[in-house]
Parts: C-alpha cells; structure tokens; sequence
C-alpha cells in the first residue's frame, strides 16, 4: 500500500482527536491525542525538533498514520486510554501487568441480602467495599463474615422461591439460619446484615465485640475439651485481627484517597499507590512499567494514571501524586466523569499529605531497587544464557531458537514438535504441533525431514504464524539430525546455523554439535541450562502432543502399519514381547516359534522393522 507521508500531513485537521502510527507490517506502534492533529503529528516528521530518543527511534519505522477526529480533548483522552489498552503498542509508556482488583458486593437491594466477591463495581443497588489488594483476603473475609453473621451463600431468589428445596449444609453445620425455609424473617435477618456492614466500615466497636465473642467461645470449648472447635475460633480470631491491620493508617478528613508516587531508573518504573478508604488505608500495590531513558516523571506517571483508571472501577475523590503532570485539568475532568463526583489531583508540597507521599516514593524505590536484583538474575538466566551459545557457536546475532523433536513412543505413528524461544524465554504463542502424514513407521530422520520442510516453506510463503525465521536451530541430537536441518535449508536456499544438542549414554545433554565438531560446554554455565531446557520442552511439547492425539483415538500402533499382520498376530506379538524393541531385534525363528505366526508372517514381520531401520542408516 503507498502511503505518502508528505502529502498525509497536509490532509491533517486542525480539530483534535487520536493518531496513530503503523509501521511496514501494519502493526500499531504509537497511540496519542492532540488539541489540534496537524500540529502535534507534524512535529514527529520535523528535523529541527529535539523529540528524545524513543522518538527519534519510532519515526523511522512510521511507515503511515491513521487519526479519528473527536469532538473534544477530553473525548480524545477517553478513546487514547481504550486504544492505548486494545493494541499495546511498542513505543507508548505500558504497564508491564494487568491488575484487576476485587470489591465485596453486600446485595443490599435484596430482602435477603448476600456478601459476594466481584471484579466489578457495578451500578445497581448493592453496596460494595474496596478495592482491595489480595483476592484470597478478600474471599477469607467474606467466608468470615458468612461464618460470623450466618449469612447466606446460596443465589436463590428469595423470598420468592422460600420452601421450594431442603436447606443446605450450611445450615446443618449453624453457618446459615437458612431463610430459604423461613426460619429466620427479613428484619432478623437485616439485623444480621446491618453487623456485617458495621464491621465492613471499620466499625471499632463492632470488630472488638466480635473479638471478645470469639475469644469467649474458644476459652469455652477449650475448658470443654473440644480442641477441634477451639482451634476454628483462633483462626477466626487471627483473621478478625488481620482484617484491622490492613487498617492501621488512618486520615482524619474520612476521605477516600489514592496516594501515588513514582520511582525511575532509565527504562524501568514502579509507581506505588497507598489505597484510602473512608480516611483509613486498606492496601497498597505496586505496578511496573516499560518506559523510555528519556521519559519525563510527569509523563510516566500521566501514562500511568490514564492506563490505571481507565481499568479501575472505583475512582476516588482525590489523587494525590508525587510529580506535577501535564493535562491535569483534562485528567480530572475524565475522572470526574467516570466516578460522576469532583475528583481532585494534587500534588502536596507540605504537612502530613507529602509525608505520606514520601512513604509511597519510598517504597517504590525499594520496589524498584528488590526488582533490578531479580532482573538482573532474570537476564543471567535468559539473555545471559544467549549470549554464552552465541559466544561458543561464534555468532553474530541470536535472539530467536527454534528447537524440534519427534515423538513415536511405543511404536505409534509420529508426531513433530517446534518450540521458540526468544531472548531465553520460552515463546508459547510460536509454538507449533505437526502430525507427520508422508512417512510409515518409526523413521525419526525422515520424519524430522517433513517437519523441517513444511515450516520453511510456510516461512518462505509468509504463512500466518511461520514468517519469523529464526537465528538458529536446534535440533535433539547430533550429526545425523544437523544434517537433515541442513540439507532441508539447502534444497530451499536458506542460511541459518544448525546445531545439535547431544546426550550422553545416560540421556543427559552433555554438549552442542555444530560445524561438525563437538563443543564441549560448561556444565555449571546459564548457557548450558538453557540448553537443557530447550531440550527439555521440545520433547516435552512433543509428548504432549502425541499423547493427546492417542487420547483421541487419531493414532494407532506401529504394527498396524504391517502387510498381513491382524488383530490376532499383533496382540499376540505384544503378549509375548516386552515392546516394540523386542520385536525389531526378534529374529525370523523367533517370531516364527509363536503359535499363530508362519514362515512369510515371520518374515513380514522382520522385514518391515529392518528396511526401515536400514533406510533411516
């Protein structure tokens, strides 16, 4: 498709809206919003501008751009998030994870209220409590507070459907009055209720009430001998007394708050947010971010916020932050929008307000600090690991492996395997299954063979999934298997090292064959972990999938596959030999010593597993 940038440039509306930038393979490398499209695109393609590193890298791959006119900033902001979100592109400042956090839903709006765990603050009549930042704490509260105020987990419409099927376990174990028989009316039940949400706003009185009821009951059942009793009553204690710890920083004004604070350190970030509810802080969480050397801490942290709430369903009526942003106006007047309430960002300079920012900048330093640790142990393991193969093979370049294996277990027809690894991480989504469909028997090398041809002509095709060639290839074995991956990328004009993993008589990895040599390998090395794991999942994914095949019923016995040889002989065959080992190395006079075999079935027999092994030799 031609695409003149030049003339597109002239085209642009003064309006404001979002741009995006695609690069030759159409991919989606850049979201933005502008106030006015025809001068903040036109900026990307001036000479005269310092635009920053990441800039100066994404210009040159733009191979078009596309923009969507809206009506207003704020519109653009909106529809900048939701694309931003969809596509993910390479050069706009992404958290690194996606983290949905869990409410508590007290269905109030029901004559029977429940307490639910929900990914989502809906807009309905239920009344909700968070977000918090452990789902398995959630889910232990609200089996707590089922336990405590004999609430009902059932989702029977009730009282509708009252009478209508026996009450359930949990009211033969007391955990539920079961109003689904009437055994409990509407307002004794309320009244239930209504302890539960004391508890869940952070009532002191309600909590310390529960504790000594509790305490109570343990000491009773402990003096009564009922260990097993007294022991559930001390969880529940320990769980009362967590959920108040999660509370311990407290903000006189009642107010609900997120107080996020940023920590940088060239292209890695954390932002840490301290989450305020109802003036009381219930949880922090901390989020990574892939960022450019030159990002500003305002833009970071801008991208962050915007990625953050346009996910979150609570929004809270103040930010507080640790840098000053741009676009803050526009910022508060979406969130605003969303939470359909004034939202505030602020940036404290003084008091107790940029104390507590201070803690979070704290702490996302040490987030950051902790990480670079295991990131720098992480590379050890993955790109350090590279590195050694490329040093020992003498490369050039490697970043992608691709490795295959062959599974035919116990004689049944064959199936291929490739696996990817790029940068010494596993890449599942390139991983590829073959069932072999030219080749009859246990012929590993011609199997191999097929495998190795339909990938590199699809690759050559530009097939969907296979247009990636890799840097090198590995393959699970040694001379005999690198010679097959060469002849195969001969015949189709490839040039891509080949290189053997060899095992040992123990079937352990004990070095690499390439270039007709023998390297050995340090054993103790990344590297030649990292080869063990390749090696590894090959086979691995390999069985996988033949066994699924088998699971199915697609794949049959090697024997089959034998002129004259029924159901009788086969079952016989394998009644008297151990497997299909045996039978490859049973001569003629044995196979023909069993009752139901002849002289030309005996034959057949040999035949078929000693042309085979002659044509893989």
């Amino acid at each position: 498709m031609d695409f003149d940038i030049e003339e597109e440039l002239k085209k642009l509306p003064a309006k404001p809206g979002v741009y995006l930038m695609h690069d030759k393979n159409d991919t989606i490398i850049y979201v933005g919003k502008a106030v006015s499209l025809k001068n903040r695109v036109h900026q990307y393609f001036q000479s005269s501008r310092n635009k920053g590193l990441k800039i100066e890298h994404m210009v040159p791959q733009i191979a078009r751009f596309e923009y969507i006119v809206t009506d207003s900033e704020l519109e653009a902001l909106v529809l900048e998030c939701n694309l931003i979100k969809e596509y993910r592109p390479k050069y706009n400042t992404m958290l690194k994870d996606d983290k949905t956090y869990p409410f508590i839903q007290v269905t109030v709006g029901e004559p029977y209220p429940r307490i639910l765990f929900s990914r989502r603050m809906k807009k309905d009549k239920s009344k909700y409590y968070g977000p918090y930042t452990n789902a398995l704490a959630v889910k232990e509260t609200i089996e707590l507070l089922r336990k405590l105020y004999s609430i009902r987990s059932c989702n029977r419409n009730l009282p509708k459907e009252i009478g209508n099927e026996r009450p359930c376990l949990y009211y033969h174990i007391k955990q539920c009055k079961a109003p689904c028989q009437g055994y409990v009316s509407e307002e004794e039940y309320r009244a239930q209720i209504d302890k539960a949400l004391e508890f869940l706003n952070g009532n002191t009185k309600e909590t310390k009430e529960v504790l000594s009821d509790l305490e109570d009951k343990m000491a009773s059942a402990s003096e009564e001998l009922r260990f097993e009793e007294a022991s559930q009553y001390r969880d529940l204690i320990a769980n009362v007394r967590r959920i108040g710890e999660r509370q311990k920083i407290t903000q006189s004004d009642g107010e609900d708050k997120d107080i996020i604070a940023l920590a940088t350190d060239k292209e890695d970030a954390v932002t840490q947010i301290f989450f305020m509810r109802k003036g009381k802080m219930i949880g922090r969480e901390h989020y990574y971010l892939r960022i450019a050397e030159q990002d500003t801490r305002g833009d970071v942290l801008l991208s962050f916020i915007k990625q953050f709430y346009s996910g979150t369903p609570f929004i809270p009526r103040e930010l507080m932050l640790s840098d000053d942003i741009q676009d803050q106006e526009v910022l508060e007047e979406w969130l605003t929008k969303k939470r359909g309430q004034r939202v505030h960002i602020v940036v404290p300079r003084k008091g107790k307000k940029e104390k507590l920012v201070e803690l979070a900048a704290r702490n996302a330093g040490i987030v950051l600090t902790q990480d670079r640790e295991r990131i720098k142990k992480e590379e050890g393991r993955t790109i350090g690991a590279v590195k050694e193969i490329k040093n020992w093979l003498g490369l050039e370049h490697l970043e992608r492996i691709e490795a295959y294996d062959i599974s035919n277990i116990s004689g049944y027809q064959s199936v291929g395997s490739m696996i990817v690894y790029e940068k010494g991480r596993p890449k599942r989504q390139d991983y590829r299954k073959f069932r072999i469909k030219s080749v009859q028997g246990p012929n590993d090398y011609a199997s191999m063979k097929e495998v190795l041809t339909r990938r590199f002509r699809r690759g050559l095709e530009q097939d969907s999934g296979f247009e990636k060639l890799p840097d090198l290839i590995m393959m699970d074995g040694g001379r005999g298997q690198v010679n097959i991956a060469l002849e195969v990328l001969d015949d189709m004009g490839l040039d891509i090292p080949v290189s053997g993993m060899v095992k040992d008589d123990r079937h352990r990895t004990r070095g690499l064959y390439y270039e007709n040599l023998e390297i050995p390998v340090d054993k103790d090395s990344e590297g030649f972990k990292l080869i063990t794991r390749i090696q590894d999942e090959a086979h691995r994914f390999a069985i996988e999938y033949h066994r699924l095949l088998r699971s199915k019923g697609q794949v049959h016995s090697i024997l089959d596959d034998i002129p004259g040889i029924g159901p009788a002989r086969r079952k016989e065959l394998m009644r008297h030999f151990q497997g299909i080992d045996d039978i490859k190395g049973a001569t003629v006079e044995e196979l023909e010593s069993l009752p139901s075999m002849n002289t030309k079935s005996a034959q057949q027999v040999y035949d078929f597993f000693h042309k085979t092994t002659e044509e893989i030799s």
